[in-house]
């Protein structure tokens, strides 16, 4: 591979293992006596436990042991956890309800574990899971979160009045007030972000492993955060001791933030383990993963926006019910506050905003972050609002966008946070220009002429990523911080492991972690190894997710470097009889500026460990750590535009052309970046198009498989444009901004944007499937 440094498009090095069938996931993992695990999990959306028969399953073919939660309990085994705490407006904190990670005395949603039976093989657990008998007394469900604050509605948790968790306000409500009240235009929209199911292509998996020997414990899972998932098993479910805990991930297939949190099922293995003397292995099916994954989004939101005379926006008021499900997850107090709220001033100058949060439970699977994790939910609820708006003036929605941009960094919003840099019209016009914005009026004629309508739709989404600092999320209720480390070991040869507390599960970082090292220390990627998801090698770190993998993870990794630079130079320049600052490290050496001299790196590796020539004083090795917390959030941002044809005799959508125009800061490898772009938009459109979890009044998952919960496939999609024009975050060391949430933030409304342009309807909703859109386009053909 040679040197290959930052900029480089250097394919990744990861993919060769994973193309030819030797990735190691944790189906793959095996230890000597492993055993099988099935969950029994409950029918019913609703219902008291009343008796829980074991006999029949405990006697048949294989069966090691059938463990119910009171043993659960009565091993002082805890519930499950929300970490980061919200206050309502009054003051008075989250109402959390009990989730046991196996049920004891009630079911709250189709899937809740009640049971685990282990056995010799998967077949006759699963077979042993069927034979266990419950004893149910069915209550009322309710699935719709306005329903479920109704008076008479079923109360799903006592510690949850109504069902409401917390009823929570950001922004100045006088304000806000205050600019409606001057306003000569007042735009209003109700939007729904729809429940998606996450699918990633490895469903989710646990081996636990319990050493009685060591009194020890191992587990094996499909986690983007095995540190944070030691620390919350260990702290606050009473697994085992942290120093007895190791948690590994390996290889994992996919996680789009629905393997950030810790489930039953880890828990439960770990602990079954223990109880039955044996390893054992749970892997999920497909179905499992549809009725027990976070699902994501499930916002009903009614916006109004403010505006003067001359189209200036003057205030914008949210009103969001989210539904959480049955369980408060690990992050999802914070997923419709903090990670959406505080983005609702979009890319606009808007001098007043207020938004208020309901968050409440149903008899559902519970609700937490997925790609983009609130970000999508504000983009789509500014960018509708801007797009509506615009069609109400009758003037461009480029041009309407353009007037309220903000121009001026730092940018302090009403609503917490402060932008550090952009250029937002240079993505516009970068979107524009690649869409062939001004030929647009005479696609959509000949269009017509064909039978087809055409609309175009625009998009310009911002979020916020490297979710930091940890003092400032921790004054906002988060339970750790989002600090993140690394540690460079130089060998005494010269080749060099990275230890990263970031997880790569998708995102690339055994390719662009190395391109760093690569340019600092000259050295070719093939000399460079990066070690993750071991919490026995690895120091202590926070995970990946929310695009923070590069602005933190990597910022740790620039900080240790410059340490481990630091102590070469010095001893190069010992070496060489030179002056410390003389000292450049480049091309495999270090060398005396302007000079020939120059000592090869794995010289001056050699020298650090043989320590037979050092600087007085100094210790031998060559082995540096660092933990970074960011100053502040980093603010990707960007334009998509969106074209598309509508065939008004089937309502079928075809998306004819796709561009996406996005400022991420520096880029490490440019082709990494776009696979993650068009990843996300693959989600985005998905999500726009054709995916939605759906329950009946009963509580029933109508779309439990890929018979009923439609995934875009290739033909779905179309060829992406996808260009950067990228402006350094000033808020870390590597001017990095995060890109793997974009596409999945900026893509929905564009698609809805372009779609309502063609059919002359405003009022879709997504998914905006071929009878939701015939429908819509029958009623605006009505008036």
């Amino acid at each position: 591979m040679g040197i290959e440094g930052v900029g480089a498009r250097v394919a990744r090095k990861e993919d060769k293992r994973f193309i030819t069938g030797a990735g190691r996931y944790v189906d793959d993992m095996t230890v000597p006596g492993m055993k099988h695990a099935a969950f029994v999990r409950s029918p019913h959306a609703h219902a008291d436990i009343k008796k829980i028969d074991v006999k029949a399953a405990q006697a048949m073919p294989g069966v090691i042991g059938v463990l119910t939660g009171k043993e659960l309990k009565a091993d002082g085994i805890g519930n499950l956890i929300c970490g980061w705490m919200i206050h309502s407006k009054d003051g008075s904190p989250m109402k959390m309800g009990a989730w046991s990670p196996l049920a004891v005395d009630r079911v709250r949603y189709v899937g809740d574990a009640v049971a685990i039976v282990v056995a010799d093989t998967k077949g006759q657990a699963r077979d042993a899971a069927e034979a266990v008998e419950i004893t149910y007394k069915e209550r009322k469900a309710v699935v719709d979160a306005a329903d479920a604050l109704k008076k008479g509605a079923p109360q799903i948790h006592p510690e949850a009045e109504n069902n409401l968790i917390f009823d929570w306000d950001i922004g100045d409500a006088d304000a806000t007030e205050a600019g409606f009240a001057k306003a000569a235009h007042v735009v209003k929209l109700d939007l729904v972000n729809n429940r998606l199911v996450p699918n990633a292509m490895e469903p989710r998996a646990a081996l636990g492993h319990y050493d009685k020997a060591e009194d020890h414990y191992t587990c094996w899972t499909t986690s983007q955060n095995p540190h944070v998932a030691r620390l919350v098993m260990s702290a606050f479910y009473n697994v085992a001791p942290e120093n007895k805990l190791r948690v590994i991930a390996p290889d994992v297939g996919g996680g789009f933030g629905s393997k950030i949190y810790i489930y039953p099922e880890e828990i439960v293995c770990l602990w079954a383990s223990k109880k039955t003397g044996v390893p054992v292995k749970w892997v999920g099916d497909r179905t499992e993963s549809f009725l027990t994954d976070a699902h994501g989004r499930d916002h009903h939101t009614h916006a109004e926006m403010a505006f003067d005379a001359d189209h200036k926006i003057l205030g914008f008021k949210v009103e969001t019910k989210a539904n959480l499900g049955a369980y408060m997850s690990l992050f999802s107090s914070a997923t419709p506050t903090y990670l959406y709220a505080t983005l609702l001033s979009g890319q606009y100058d808007i001098p007043a905003i207020h938004a208020n949060v309901k968050a409440i439970y149903t008899n559902t699977a519970p609700v937490d972050a997925y790609r983009g994790a609130g970000r999508p939910e504000a983009a789509y609820t500014i960018e509708r609002m801007m797009e509506t708006a615009a069609r109400q003036f009758g003037i461009s929605p480029a041009e309407l966008r353009r007037k309220n941009f903000i121009t001026s960094f730092p940018h302090q919003t009403p609503v917490i946070m402060c932008y550090d840099a952009g250029d937002f019209a240079t993505s516009l016009d970068a979107a524009m220009k690649a869409a062939d914005y001004e030929g647009f009026e005479k696609r959509r004629k000949d269009a017509k002429k064909a039978g087809k309508l055409r609309g175009i739709g625009i998009s310009c989404y911002i979020e916020a990523c490297g979710i930091a600092p940890s003092a400032a999320v921790g004054s906002l209720g988060a339970g750790v911080g989002l600090w993140e480390s690394a540690e460079v070991r130089v060998n005494a040869v010269g080749t060099i492991e990275v230890l990263t507390g970031s997880h790569s599960h998708g995102q690339g970082h055994e390719t662009t972690f190395a391109q760093l090292v690569s340019q600092r220390l000259g050295v070719p990627l093939e000399q460079v190894s990066i070690i993750h998801g071991d919490t026995d090698k690895v120091q202590m770190g926070m995970g990946t997710y929310g695009s923070r993998s590069g602005a933190v993870g990597m910022s740790a990794l620039s900080k240790a470097l410059d340490k481990v630079e630091a102590k070469a130079r010095k001893i190069a320049a010992h070496l060489m009889e030179a002056d410390e600052s003389d000292i450049v490290i480049e091309n495999g050496a270090c060398k005396v500026a302007g000079t020939d001299k120059n000592v090869p790196w794995f010289q001056v590796a050699l020298a650090a460990y043989t320590a037979h020539n050092l600087p007085g004083d100094m210790e031998p090795g060559l082995k540096e750590t660092a933990f970074y917390d960011p100053a502040n959030f980093t603010f990707p941002a960007g334009c998509y535009i969106c074209e598309v044809e509508v065939d008004p005799e089937t309502g079928s959508t075809k998306i004819v052309q796709f561009v996406a125009a996005d400022d991420f800061g520096n880029i490490i490898n440019p082709m990494i970046v776009e696979g993650q772009v068009h990843g996300g938009l693959a989600q985005g459109i998905g999500q726009a198009l054709l995916e939605g979890a759906h329950y009946d009044a009963s509580g029933q998952l109508l779309t439990a498989s890929y018979m009923d919960y439609t995934m875009p496939r290739a033909g779905d999609l179309p060829y992406f444009q996808v260009s950067t024009s990228n402006t350094p975050s000033p808020s870390n060391p590597l001017g990095m901004k995060g890109c793997g949430e974009a596409g999945a933030i900026g893509s929905p409304p564009a698609v809805i944007n372009a779609i309502t342009d063609a059919i002359g309807n405003n009022e879709l909703t997504m998914p905006a499937t071929p009878q939701k859109v015939w429908a819509a386009l029958q009623a605006a053909t009505k008036h």
